[in-house]
């Protein structure tokens, strides 16, 4: 038999001496590097087994204090697991069978002892001990690793409900937000058309000659207060925007003329700063189906940045045909241009590229991401491509009918066309 260099610890359980020289004899005969104790009593094996580990148990059935039996379910109840091979003078099968349920490894006749057979069990013993060593050691790790999942499962649980709940909770904190801004911006137009109004009135020149100075700081509260209504405007198209609650007024009407009309209204800005201010429109067709106001708003939007950020050169916007069914809308400028890093995120709320206390342009931050919106509910897209020092290229592209989401519905109809009347009052009063 081929053995480790490390001696088998082999006990031998009998209260026969011969019985026990016997097997001590041919375990020697079979070259097994043996450690050989004995016991002769039941309770002196338990004993032993207790305080020392034992490669293998040969045990007799039949013990003063016990019969083997019972020994191998004492044995096995203190959770010992070491081989037992149970000795007998008598070959009966059914106690084979009990000694085997009960945890025995194998069971061997007396009168059958010989080198070979007891080396053969004693291999056999070994390796299926160790198999089941093994087969422990992986259930255990599986059990642990089970284990493991739950917990790791139980722990995302909870993140994930909590994740929900917070979700929840600033869902309900954007709908207030919101709702707080449609309120104040709309509360705020109101005194804020009157200021206008009334210092339209007092630049007639029915209400009375101003001197130069009153009629100067007059200009500027007219100025300042439509810049103010502009972002008010801005700012409930946004929480409109946010609510899903901002829809499109389609109509026919004239591109070109539209076109032509909204950039006279902003002449007044480029003359300002001494800017050319073109538009370039080749339409076969000039008729769209759009909403009118929404689509003069993207392009005040964008005519308004282009003056905003180019001191010196041109601002113009060129119109023209994709195909019969798709039109482009570009607007150009010679203005400062976009670094590259900050393209990604221009459409986004609230971002603009000078975000510094002292910045130069002011505005919301709101317009290019009310844009966007608007250009895709009328089934289009925006592009932009700049350079810094270059100028700036903003591209729309749409469709020539813009089709109406039937299943969208409009709940909201009658206030956002009351909010476009009191808009286009505020802009007529304006220029």
């Amino acid at each position: 038999m081929d053995t480790d260099s490390t001696p088998l610890k082999i006990l031998i359980v009998d209260d026969d001496e011969v019985d026990r020289m016997a097997v001590r004899r041919a375990i020697k005969k079979a070259q097994v590097q043996a450690e050989v104790h004995e016991a002769d009593t039941c309770a002196g094996a338990v004993t032993t087994l207790k305080t020392q580990p034992f490669d293998c148990v040969f045990l007799d059935y039949r013990l003063p204090d016990q019969d083997g039996l019972a020994l191998v379910q004492a044995i096995r109840a203190e959770g010992i697991l070491s081989p037992l091979i149970v000795l007998t003078g008598q070959g009966d099968e059914q106690i084979a069978v009990d000694l085997m349920k009960a945890g025995a490894s194998d069971y061997l006749a007396k009168s059958k002892i010989s080198p070979g057979r007891l080396a053969q069990m004693l291999r056999n013993a070994l390796r299926v001990h160790q198999a089941e060593q093994q087969a422990s050691l992986v259930n255990q790790r599986l059990k642990e690793s089970y284990d493991l999942l739950v917990e790791q499962h139980q722990e995302l649980e909870q993140q994930r409900q909590q994740i929900y709940e917070q979700n929840l909770q600033l869902i309900q904190a954007a709908e207030l937000k919101s709702r707080f801004l449609a309120t104040i911006s709309h509360e705020l137009r109101t005194p804020l058309n009157a200021i206008l109004g009334f210092s339209q009135m007092l630049m007639r020149p029915s209400k009375g000659a101003l001197s130069d100075k009153q009629t100067e700081m007059v200009q500027r509260i007219f100025t300042n207060g439509k810049n103010l209504l502009e972002m008010l405007n801005e700012v409930l198209d946004f929480s409109r925007i946010e609510a899903n609650r901002l829809d499109l007024n389609l109509k026919s009407f004239n591109l070109q003329t539209l076109i032509t009309t909204t950039v006279d209204e902003v002449r007044s800005l480029a003359v300002l700063k001494q800017l050319t201010l073109a538009t370039e429109v080749n339409l076969p067709n000039e008729v769209v189906f759009n909403d009118p106001i929404r689509l003069r708003q993207v392009l005040v939007n964008l005519l308004s940045n282009a003056i905003k950020f180019t001191e010196t050169g041109k601002v113009w916007v060129e119109a023209h045909e994709i195909s019969p069914d798709r039109l482009s809308i570009t607007v150009h400028d010679t203005g400062l241009g976009i670094a590259p890093k900050h393209i990604a995120y221009i459409f986004e709320a609230f971002r603009q590229v000078d975000q510094t206390d002292t910045r130069k342009h002011s505005g919301t931050g709101l317009g290019l991401a009310i844009t966007q919106t608007l250009v895709q509910m009328m089934g289009g897209s925006i592009t932009v491509t700049s350079q810094p020092g270059q100028g700036s290229r903003f591209q729309i592209d749409l469709p020539r009918r813009v089709e109406v989401d039937t299943e969208k519905g409009n709940p909201e109809q009658g206030e956002l066309e009351q909010g476009d009347m009191e808009r286009r009052a505020g802009f007529a009063e304006a220029f």
